[in-house]
């Protein structure tokens, strides 16, 4: 019956006896019953033989979308190219074939098709509107990615103008601005305010911006509220782990992580995986990253019990194979960094999840049980501003001793910076850096004359920005030099260059100070309130230098000073990190492995028990709201807000009283939360 049926159907298309609609109402009967090929050839004939049908641009489209679905690029280019000779005004096929070539690696002939679709709409309707959004932020991806960051920026703040309500937009806008150093990063136009702006940002972006847990723990509630949503089908409700428990085996830890590859969290976390016991626990790594294969992925293939690519699964999918694994605990390594799968843990493939690692901060999630830190980090007091509850490991970052480091590190000469220098470098991304922490830089520049500052490079653009600044404040910007990317085992070779690593603040280093850390560089760091703002003071404190970690900024700019003025102190520095290398907390591995699996051990003892932590979300909407005043473009975001968010939550619990039972701490009034 089914093959009279597609029989049938090709017969009326050869026959020029089926209407448009009439065809798609047959494409969904003969997907149906006979597959996606099926509809390719049914689409093939109608366009055979309906050459002249009005509506034939609109067929070789819905052809080009069909095609795409089985990976057939060619078939559906030439399908949309053909649609244009018929309609060129006909956006959304323009906006596909831009897609089409960007997939077969025409970034160049993409943006000229959007950039045409762009031109093209003219008339101002709701549909051109939504067209010309769609292409103008297509251009803005192409050109992020090849790190075209003002041209992109542009054509985002294009987008923006037409519908400022693009919360994924402004991500990217703010993201753009971070990165190139354009600082205030935040800068209100007539059709998009300050609180647009700053309740659009992303976790990570928020991160970089203020060193304010409590507005932190807010923006991450609301971005996982508004990005990751509700989620679909998928949700797993019975766990046939939890029923065979793990009493006297093994408990099954799911990692599920894009960045196990060649990647920070990846150079991190190498040497752990192989530290696990596997008598105690059965590693499973969910693999969510770019394919391909380089030597870290395949040291975490070969140190796992079982690998899982589930890059290609949809969410439902991957959480049913999670589930199915039996997986005790899933331990999510992404969060809200780049191809995290947050929407795939919203569905709860395993009883137990934590937050760890690669996104330093609260997730502000209903499904993050657990945050893993360390004393330093989360001190006692501070856990109210985290959604999770908190547990700690001696020092909350892994680290791989078998890194490899080049043989022949290269000279000063070699890398650009004079012999006779101090050099100050650091090499965290600059996107991390803000006018504040910039100007402490220029501070100690103008007060160590024969200082230099050694920054990992950027944008050509960023790195004019940060030399007009330097020459601004009376800094010759010839005393800025910029590293270029290298292969990381050169890179860590050339930090022996180095004399001191400067942090960033708030958000500081955290693999790069490590990295300068295990090469012998002694890292002069300013913690604040905010996870991003500790981690590097953890590292250092568990390297042996406690004394390295300062705690405001007049310090840290007075003793990096020092420290230059007299640089033979900084041999002492060096030669403690040498001798304890191999005993101190920051690097013992095996430790951390060890005590990791006994926090493991702690939370499926809690999931039995039934105390599992509940994540605790009341009242953050007002948060958000409250917090979206903040700005810390104009304020160093190192300053203590904590007496503002008094001020404001009294004033706003004496307009609209938050009632004691809903309140996210407890306290008289709204006032004691901050």
């Amino acid at each position: 019956m089914n093959q009279d049926v597609l029989t049938a159907t090709l017969t009326q298309a050869r026959e020029r006896n089926l209407g448009v609609l009439d065809l798609i109402r047959a494409v969904d009967r003969v997907r149906a019953s006979h597959g996606v090929t099926a509809v390719i050839a049914l689409y093939q004939t109608w366009v055979e033989h309906n050459a002249d049908d009005a509506l034939l641009y609109a067929v070789l489209f819905n052809l080009s979308v069909t095609q795409t679905e089985i990976g057939d690029e060619d078939g559906a280019q030439a399908s949309l190219e053909r649609a244009l000779e018929l309609n060129p005004d006909f956006a959304p096929a323009r906006i596909n074939l831009g897609r089409v070539h960007e997939r077969k690696g025409g970034a160049e002939a993409a943006v000229r098709q959007w950039a045409a679709a762009v031109d093209r709409l003219a008339q101002v309707n709701g549909t051109n509107i939504a067209h010309k959004v769609a292409a103008l932020n297509q251009i803005a991806r192409v050109m992020e990615d090849s790190n075209q960051d003002e041209p992109a920026e542009n054509m985002l703040r294009q987008s923006l103008d037409i519908e400022p309500d693009q919360p994924e937009a402004l991500q990217h806008f703010i993201a753009l601005r971070q990165r190139q150093c354009e600082w205030p990063v935040l800068t209100p136009w007539e059709r998009v305010n300050h609180k647009r702006l700053l309740g659009a940002m992303s976790p990570l972006s928020m991160g970089a911006y203020a060193d304010d847990p409590m507005l932190q723990l807010a923006a991450a509630w609301n971005y996982n509220r508004r990005d990751v949503g509700i989620p679909g089908e998928g949700l797993i409700r019975s766990y046939w782990a939890a029923k065979e428990g793990a009493s006297g085996g093994r408990l099954r830890i799911g990692y599920l992580s894009s960045d196990l590859r060649e990647h920070a969290v990846g150079y991190l976390c190498s040497e752990l995986f192989e530290c696990h016991d596997p008598e105690q626990v059965e590693i499973f790594a969910y693999y969510t990253g770019v394919p391909g294969s380089d030597v870290i992925k395949e040291r975490f293939q070969r140190s796992v019990a079982h690998w899982v690519d589930v890059t290609a699964m949809t969410d439902a999918q991957a959480a049913r194979r999670i589930a199915d694994d039996g997986i005790h605990i899933l331990v999510d390594l992404n969060a809200y960094t780049r191809d995290g799968r947050t929407k795939l843990v919203a569905l709860r493939p395993a009883p137990v999840i934590v937050n760890w690692l690669g996104y330093p901060g609260t997730s502000g999630s209903p499904y993050h049980h657990y945050i893993v830190a360390d004393d330093w980090i989360i001190p006692e007091g501070a856990e109210k501003y985290y959604s999770e509850k908190v547990l700690r490991l001696p020092c909350y970052q892994p680290n791989d001793r078998k890194r490899a480091v080049a043989a022949n590190p290269p000279s000063r000469a070699e890398m650009g910076l004079p012999d006779d220098a101090f050099v100050f470098c650091c090499f965290n991304g600059l996107h991390k850096l803000n006018r504040f922490t910039f100007g402490r830089w220029l501070d100690i520049l103008a007060r160590v004359p024969k200082g230099v500052l050694w920054l990992l490079g950027g944008t050509e653009a960023a790195q004019d920005r940060l030399r007009q600044a330097a020459s601004a404040a009376g800094i010759d910007p010839a005393r800025l030099i910029f590293a270029g990317k290298l292969p990381n085992s050169q890179h860590l070779a050339r930090y022996r260059l180095a004399d001191l690593f400067l942090d960033t603040a708030p958000y500081g280093a955290h693999t790069t100070a490590s990295d300068a850390l295990w090469m012998g560089v002694p890292v002069l760091t300013l913690s604040g309130r905010s996870f991003a703002s500790r981690v590097c003071g953890s590292l250092v404190r568990s390297a042996g230098l406690p004394e390295m970690v300062c705690e405001n900024a007049q310090d840290y700019v007075d003793r990096a000073v020092a420290l230059g003025r007299e640089p033979t102190r900084l041999l002492a520095y060096a030669q403690r990190l040498r001798d304890a290398r191999d005993t101190c907390v920051l690097f013992d591995t095996a430790l951390l492995a060890r005590r990791l699996e006994d926090l493991y051990r702690q939370m499926w003892a809690e999931f039995q028990a039934g105390t599992l932590p509940r994540p605790d979300l009341a009242n953050l909407e007002t948060y958000m709201e409250i917090g979206s005043a903040l700005d810390f473009d104009a304020v160093d975001p190192m300053a203590d807000s904590a007496s503002w968010w008094r001020q404001h939550l009294a004033a706003r619990d004496e307009i609209r009283p938050i009632p004691a039972d809903r309140r996210l701490w407890q306290g008289p009034t709204a006032s004691d939360k901050g």
